[in-house]
């Protein structure tokens, strides 16, 4: 498993450092080494690996590829009925075949579907590497310090632009430290656990520390820096954090801790309500910051368009050019959800939306059921709750490094959920 560890580290290491020096090569380097990694995973896997992986996805293990067969059933010949209504529209004008494929760029689909694959690799090689605790551990500081990184290109450039250069991957920026908060978070954690179990108390006040200045410098950018609704969602990372720890720490019955865990849904489901009746039209772009007048009258016409299975995944920006307004001036994803559902219809995000629910289902009660190390999974949970609600106000998920670096966290939760190599 050495080369599958070493291959795993390389691909969130490569897609994200490169993402956030503005390199155009790092979603191909990490994607090469996650099917690097599964690879090498595949030809040193054992029995108990495997059965590992059969424990950690018992909660539905079809979920897990469901997303890349959609983005695939999109590039395959079907009636043109499910497709974009144009299509339907230009065989009425030019005459030609009544089947074809669902999406308007075979290519932008196609680089969709692989990077759909890489993320379900990357996800399952992770759960098998990740069994050992002390894998588990540096997996985790290496995805706190490469997202506290980016946090603080972040908030350099909106400090002083001139040192931190160009604002061109700022959403991507506010993805990563919102990761990067509920990472220092399970790093300060790990500490404390470090610290009851005699390790070496310098040691245990170092990690700490470091993984304090992580945590402040990812808040600094995502309370601080980034719009409301982005630090909204983190706001509910961070009590779901304490939500889990609670429960733990003062050792809830089962009913107290359903009416506590109760209580918090009901509070989320009202702030939620509150948001997105605070805003106007479709409800896809209620979260999403402010825009022009007529970029927004184009984007409620492409969203209006769509159909149940979209125009294929990844294809945004070239059906976005039939309905911009100024020839000059592309139409781009306002948040992450506008851009599944344009490219993959009500279909796809329902899709998207259950595999992100059941994922956060399965790690918080993982979180609930494990000892010392349940910081793993609630630090999964509260990354995959912020990215849910984020994924409304900001287009930072459709970036591949954010992409990979949730596949790992989910990855990681889920192992450690169920892992014997700790203590449980």
């Amino acid at each position: 498993m050495s080369l599958a560890y070493f291959s795993l580290i390389v691909s969130i290491v490569s897609a994200s450092a490169l993402e956030i020096a503005g390199a155009r090569f790092g979603a191909q380097l990490g994607t090469m080494a996650a099917g690097l990694s599964l690879l090498a995973a595949t030809a040193s896997a054992r029995k108990a690996d495997y059965d590992h992986y059969i424990r950690a996805t018992s909660w539905g293990r079809w979920i897990l590829i469901a997303i890349p067969l959609l983005i695939a059933a999109q590039l395959m010949p079907l009636p043109l009925g499910f497709g974009h209504p144009i299509w339907a529209s230009a065989r009425e004008v030019l005459g030609g075949l009544s089947l074809g494929p669902i999406t308007a760029d075979l290519g932008s689909t196609l680089n969709a579907l692989m990077m759909a694959l890489a993320a379900t690799a990357l996800l399952g090689v992770t759960i098998v590497v990740v069994r050992d605790r002390g894998r588990a551990e540096l997996v985790l500081f290496v995805l706190g310090g490469i997202t506290a990184v980016s946090a603080l290109t972040l908030d350099l450039h909106r400090l002083s632009p001139a040192v931190a250069g160009s604002a061109a991957t700022s959403e991507f920026a506010t993805t990563l430290a919102g990761f990067g908060l509920m990472l220092n978070l399970a790093v300060m954690q790990l500490a404390a656990e470090r610290a009851e179990t005699r390790h070496s108390l310098l040691r245990s006040i170092m990690l700490g520390l470091l993984g304090l200045a992580g945590a402040s410098i990812s808040a600094a950018a995502v309370f601080g820096l980034s719009g409301t609704n982005n630090a909204i969602a983190a706001g509910f990372g961070v009590v779901l954090i304490l939500l889990i720890l609670v429960i733990r720490r003062l050792d809830l019955s089962p009913l107290a801790a359903g009416a506590l865990a109760a209580a918090a849904l009901i509070g989320a489901a009202i702030v939620l309500s509150f948001l997105f009746e605070k805003g106007s039209g479709p409800v896809l772009l209620r979260l999403v910051p402010d825009m022009g007048t007529e970029t927004r009258a184009a984007l409620e016409r492409m969203l209006s368009d769509t159909r149940w299975f979209g125009a294929g995944a990844g294809t945004f920006a070239a059906v976005g050019r039939i309905y911009q307004s100024d020839a000059g001036a592309a139409l781009t994803a306002p948040s992450t959800a506008t851009a599944v559902f344009a490219g993959m219809g009500w279909i796809g995000l329902a899709v998207a939306l259950a595999v992100s629910m059941i994922a956060l289902v399965r790690l918080f009660f993982g979180a609930l059921q494990r000892g010392r190390d349940s910081f793993f999974p609630a630090a999964a949970a509260a990354c995959v709750l912020f990215a849910l609600v984020q994924s409304f106000a900001g287009s930072g998920l459709l970036q591949p490094a954010a992409i990979l670096c949730l596949a790992v966290l989910v990855g990681l939760g889920l192992s450690q959920s169920v892992s014997q190599s700790g203590s449980r």
